[in-house]
């Protein structure tokens, strides 16, 4: 999980100032000692450090905090306004052309993850009724040019490639005449990276730009390598005048350093993040959002937007109708199941629920998420006939061994999931009443949560 050692850290820090009624200046120097090693620890950079510290000490220390009636609670709203202002402040969206295509480059070193960041974002701005093209522009590294061709294969999006024996200054000339005959309004451009910064490299970034003029250079940082990521940023940034930063394996950086530092140091915007290896791993940063995380507070919005893209609406509430009126067939628990796994993993769903307890955050969810593949093979056991009548297997013991069988599973387990399920159908009826009373309630968009 992105910055865990840091939010646990911090949220430590602030639990010791809530159990004080009233703050003192001493109380304040050494809750920002704490904040102190914990930024540092997480690795982010000693002078972002040292202002951010000096900022919030000075806004905690006067009087507005040490007077109120909740100052611990003060004293983490500067903290949360400090950290959002440290990140960008607000969401930097992407520079679309008025006229003609869009032209963004990808720039980067190599391994950051470009070529498949290219894709990820090329599928975000599909669904933002965009018409991207991806252009093979690397024609050094190895199989390149074949990976991204795989990569718009997996998420059916075309991809313009001249091999690797043409100069890919030309290639990118290419693939815009090509997006313009094709009507392509997004034009995002893999250029190659090296293992380390190099003249030659920089040159031919800075002739692909000169050549094409891109709306966008968004640089790809692998946040796991911390201030080395920070350093790769001013450098590329001092010679290409980047317009963005996506910050890559987010997910697997427990110490987001990076994160916390680009933004102040190039005074360039992070515009995305990736956050896992799946396609749909790839979200849009949010300063506010991210800072609320660190926090301990959740990111209910993201969540939100999250189940609005996952769910259809109409599916959604037909189930949440059968659920109300205990119409609930194995067939709709299915689908139920297929919605919630489109949110992605249940580790990072907790990231975004507020309140959830630290003990509950470290549970093994990927365990659980593979209790719910055999619950599936257990459905899928079922003849379709038993799976719309539930009825004719509860009191069949036959039925019950032939779907143990037939699915890899034990008796025991299929009669764990019949009782869960005559469970929940009983939940449901008490349901009915609370749902009759709210006029828009969480579990219309969600049925498998109720």
């Amino acid at each position: 999980m992105a910055f865990e050692g840091l939010s646990d850290k911090l949220q430590e820090a602030f639990k010791k100032l809530r159990g004080k009624g009233k703050l003192t200046e001493k109380d304040i120097k050494e809750a920002m000692r704490e904040v102190k090693l914990a930024l540092l620890e997480a690795d982010v950079n000693f002078k972002v450090v040292k202002q951010f510290i000096s900022k919030v000490s000075e806004k905690c220390v006067g009087n507005d905090v040490l007077e109120s009636l909740t100052p611990a609670q003060q004293v983490i709203k500067i903290v949360n306004d400090e950290l959002t202002e440290l990140m960008g402040g607000s969401e930097s969206k992407l520079n679309f052309n008025s006229v003609g295509p869009t032209v963004i480059m990808m720039v980067g070193l190599q391994g950051a993850g470009k070529t498949t960041m290219s894709g990820k974002l090329a599928l975000q701005l599909r669904k933002q009724n965009k018409k991207p093209l991806l252009v093979a522009c690397d024609i050094y590294r190895p199989a390149a040019i074949k990976q991204l061709e795989v990569v718009g294969k997996q998420i059916d999006i075309p991809v313009f490639q001249m091999g690797d024996k043409v100069n890919p200054v030309d290639i990118a000339k290419a693939g815009i005449a090509h997006a313009r005959e094709n009507g392509n309004n997004v034009i995002i451009i893999d250029t190659a990276g090296r293992l380390h910064i190099d003249e030659s490299l920089m040159d031919e970034l800075k002739s692909i730009k000169a050549e094409v003029k891109p709306q966008e250079i968004l640089l790809v940082v692998d946040s796991m390598t911390g201030q080395d990521a920070v350093n790769v940023a001013e450098s590329f940034n001092s010679t290409l005048d980047v317009s963005g930063v996506i910050l890559t394996k987010l997910d697997g950086d427990t110490r987001g350093g990076a994160a916390l530092s680009i933004r102040h140091i190039t005074e360039k915007p992070i515009k995305y993040i990736g956050v896992g290896e799946k396609m749909s791993d790839f979200e849009v940063f949010y300063p506010d959002r991210m800072a609320s995380r660190i926090l301990g507070m959740g990111d209910v919005l993201s969540l939100i937007e999250k189940a609005q893209q996952a769910f259809d609406d109409k599916e959604a509430q037909e189930l949440s109708a059968k659920m109300l009126e205990n119409d609930f067939t194995y067939e709709d628990y299915l689908t139920a199941m297929e919605q919630m796994k489109k949110l992605g993993s249940l580790s990072k769903i907790m990231e975004m629920i507020p309140g959830i307890p630290k003990e509950m955050k470290d549970f093994d969810f990927d365990a659980g998420e593979k209790q719910l593949s055999r619950v599936k093979s257990i459905i899928f056991s079922m003849t379709p006939k038993e799976r719309r009548n539930p009825k004719l297997i509860a009191g069949s013991s036959s039925r019950k061994k032939r779907i143990a069988k037939g699915s890899g599973t034990s008796l025991q387990e299929v009669n764990k999931l019949i009782k869960g399920f005559d469970v929940m159908r009983k939940q449901m009826k008490q349901m009915k009443s609370l749902q009759k009373k709210s006029k828009k309630g969480f579990f219309g968009k969600m049925p498998f949560m109720s």
